[in-house]
């Protein structure tokens, strides 16, 4: 063979192996293409379904009863109170809906004591709060300081029986959970230091109230709290 031919067979050669990659090339290109459109439409779909999911605050906000729950019904037991394990199902049985963000339109905070026979129960953290579905009510907690946010796309009045009804526990004029006023015990509500009278689930709540509700003797109810240190801001 002619060095000739055997350049010509290494060149046809060299032509065929960069045909070969050539296409080699288009095809990843293709795949690659072909796996970014799957995943765009992946996360297109993933999007659509946590937006048809989420509630729209505006249609929410027209189920914000003009006037709030006045009462609690709820668990019958002792304390402490631990929050539901269904916080949807409790913010429905409260009245109010729940919203896919908080709202901006009404943003104020007051303060929840409970004191049984001398001693804090705690406010749980989470109330009217559902973490997995991406749910808030525009009344609930964050922590347990007892702090209670009201975020509500419209002005509204919340009720105390609302907070009581998302966190199931019973309150009325003489009872609080499964305590009964009686046999030298009280329940007592108290606003800013001062007694509320009747039902204390009828409280209305307005910006930076202490709210104290204690179960006790007599002489237990005798320094309540009045006053709540909010941090800057709130």
């Amino acid at each position: 063979m002619s060095s000739e031919s055997r350049k010509e067979r290494a060149a046809a050669a060299r032509r065929a192996t960069q045909r070969a990659r050539q296409r080699e090339r288009r095809v990843r290109r293709l795949l690659t293409g072909a796996a970014i459109g799957l995943v765009v439409a992946v996360l297109v779909a993933v999007g659509l379904v946590v937006a048809l999911d989420r509630p729209d605050n505006g249609a929410a906000a027209q189920t914000i009863p003009a006037t709030p729950l006045a009462t609690a019904q709820g668990r019958t037991d002792q304390p402490p109170w631990s929050a539901p394990s269904d916080a949807g199902a409790q913010v429905r049985a409260a009245g109010l809906p729940m919203l896919g963000a908080e709202g901006t339109v009404e943003h104020i905070h007051a303060h929840l004591d409970v004191i049984v026979d001398g001693q804090p129960v705690v406010v749980p953290a989470s109330l009217g709060i559902d973490e997995s579905a991406g749910q808030i009510s525009p009344l609930h907690t964050h922590d347990t300081t007892g702090v209670l946010h009201i975020e509500s796309p419209v002005q509204a009045d919340f009720s105390l029986g609302q907070l009581f009804t998302e966190w199931q526990v019973s309150l009325s004029a003489d009872q609080i959970g499964g305590l009964h006023a009686g046999d030298g015990k009280v329940l007592q509500a108290y606003v800013n230091g001062k007694p509320a009278t009747g039902n204390p689930a009828g409280i209305i709540l307005h910006a930076h109230d202490e709210i104290a509700v204690v179960y006790g003797t007599p002489t237990q109810q005798a320094d309540p709290p009045s006053s709540y240190a909010f941090p800057a801001g709130e």
